[in-house]
């Protein structure tokens, strides 16, 4: 591009807002013009309002920045929500009917009829959504849950080739997922905590909706079981699923790595910045996939998957892994944005 687009974070002291400015400090289209955040940080320079948690060090340029308030006068078009759920859904539908384009890692709006919820690969079509919602030139885009963007790009191949039955996943998330302080060291620490507040019900809902198809305005569902068990463990980064698939015809377990292997979707054809080179990789190492060795795979955007082998209850069972704050939230957000401006959805 000739010019940057400016862009503003919403929540931009958090975690997910920090992701953010550490993913588009250096990015090849976008600018960040303007942060905001809580009125206890409105005033300040960002500098001296966040408690900066990332290893990466602070953009001194965006430390310079004022934080705004989280009110729809800033000085950009397009917006990253890294909002807590407490109050993003007001705070995003205010800035989506005063003409910002809306980009939002929080839940709120996720299962709304008329917005799209957004895997770049998997659903681009969904994009027409924005068509038909009520905010003129706004309108509001949201990211998946964290655990169900991995889990839905290591079953679109699976749906595409051989068709999708049911499905039964067991979630093993790391802490960065329960945000800034999350999880308490005494809770975490040497322990597994099996229960996610409102995680299962996120992992067993969206992806109905991100594999269904886009007809006439509207999201028809998948039409499929799947059930969800979510666990906190003392990972800091990446999130591993194990998942077990029943599927409509029978392929041999050559033919179901290579459907992986050669994913590949519009991301790629339009060579996004943020988009991997290749959506899945898959490994024969009989322990492979690792949080510490494959999360930052392909920029931290790539699924990784392991362990294919027959079930005794379902047809195949699988490990796999993705960067829940990378590929699950800030750049997974980005990706969206990218893929907008490729296709004319932001002028």
């Amino acid at each position: 591009m000739k010019q940057k687009i400016p862009v503003g974070i919403l929540g931009a002291t958090g975690s997910v807002g920090q992701k953010f400015i550490e993913l588009l400090s250096n990015h090849p289209w976008f600018v960040i013009k303007e942060v905001a955040a809580s009125e206890k940080s409105a005033g300040k320079n960002y500098a001296d309002a966040v408690n900066w948690i990332l290893s990466a060090p602070q953009p001194e340029q965006i430390g310079k920045l004022t934080v705004k308030n989280c009110v729809p006068d800033l000085d950009c078009r397009i917006v990253f929500s890294g909002l807590d759920s407490s109050i993003a859904g007001e705070v995003e539908e205010q800035f989506a009917k005063a003409g910002y384009v809306v980009v939002s890692n929080s839940k709120n709006h996720r299962m709304d009829f008329d917005v799209p919820l957004l895997v770049p690969e998997i659903n681009p079509d969904h994009l027409e959504l924005i068509k038909i919602q009520k905010y003129g030139k706004g309108c509001i885009i949201t990211n998946p849950n964290c655990s169900t963007i991995g889990l839905v790009l290591s079953l679109k191949p699976l749906l595409d080739n051989f068709g999708l039955e049911s499905v039964n996943v067991v979630t093993l998330q790391a802490i960065s997922g329960a945000g800034y302080p999350g999880v308490a060291s005494l809770d975490i620490y040497d322990n597994v905590i099996p229960f996610i507040g409102g995680e299962e019900s996120k992992v067993e809902k969206e992806p109905a909706k991100i594999l269904g198809s886009y007809k006439n305005g509207t999201i028809e569902n998948l039409n499929f079981k799947i059930s969800a068990q979510c666990n906190r463990v003392p990972v800091v980064d990446g999130h591993t699923e194990c998942v077990q698939v029943n599927l409509t015809s029978k392929p041999a377990k050559e033919e179901i790595i290579d459907a992986w292997e050669n994913f590949s979707s519009e991301p790629q054809k339009l060579d996004l910045p943020t988009a991997p080179s290749k959506p899945i990789y898959y490994f024969n190492t009989v322990n492979y996939p690792q949080p510490r060795i494959h999360r930052n795979l392909d920029k931290g955007m790539a699924l990784s998957i392991g362990r294919l082998r027959e079930d005794s209850i379902f047809d195949y069972k699988f490990v796999i892994l993705s960067h829940n704050t990378i590929r699950g939230a800030a750049g997974g957000a980005i990706l969206c944005a990218e893929l907008m401006i490729a296709n004319g959805y932001i002028q």
